[in-house]
């Protein structure tokens, strides 16, 4: 039997046919879509690389079945940047070699948004260490992942005291 669903995928609506109501958002994403930024770690939930938001909340897309979000607004890597405008996170992270081997970045950068939109860490860096310990990272660019979130974090305080002042 197959199931229709709808998802907004990086601000743009997608329909799907579901031939099998247990295809994850994370084989969704990469084997449908072919965005392929969300990454296939441990399949289990435990590594944080298939990190995604779904309605503005951090979630590990391997766990989490498709038919169960229909209706939900995705948010991959893909759609984080601007055109060539890194998000402040993506910046950040670069400036303060939040990565090497890159493989876990995607959903590094993904856990920093969702934990900033959440309001879970503010300036504190072992706040963003708890908040971040479902990602792991394999190569120990913690000390760098930390410094970047403290600067996006930093980035997007100052950027809400402009518009509200």
């Amino acid at each position: 039997m197959n199931h229709s669903i709808s998802l907004t995928v990086n601000g743009a609506r997608r329909d799907f046919v579901l031939d099998d109501p247990r295809v994850t958002l994370l084989d969704l994403l990469r084997e449908r879509l072919h965005l392929t930024g969300t990454k296939k770690g441990c399949d289990r939930g435990q590594c944080g690389a298939c990190t995604i938001l779904v309605d503005g909340k951090r979630i590990n897309s391997c766990l989490a079945l498709a038919i169960s979000h229909d209706g939900a607004d995705i948010l991959t890597i893909e759609g984080v940047a601007r055109g060539d405008q890194l998000h402040p996170v993506q910046a950040a992270f670069i400036a303060h070699d939040g990565f090497q081997c890159g493989f876990c970045t995607p959903g590094q950068i993904m856990s920093a948004i969702g934990m900033m939109q959440e309001a879970q860490a503010g300036n504190d860096p072992e706040r963003i260490r708890e908040c971040m310990s479902g990602n792991l990272c394999r190569c120990g660019a913690y000390a760098g992942i930390v410094d970047a979130v403290l600067e996006a974090q930093g980035q997007m305080d100052e950027s809400n005291q402009r518009r509200s002042a």
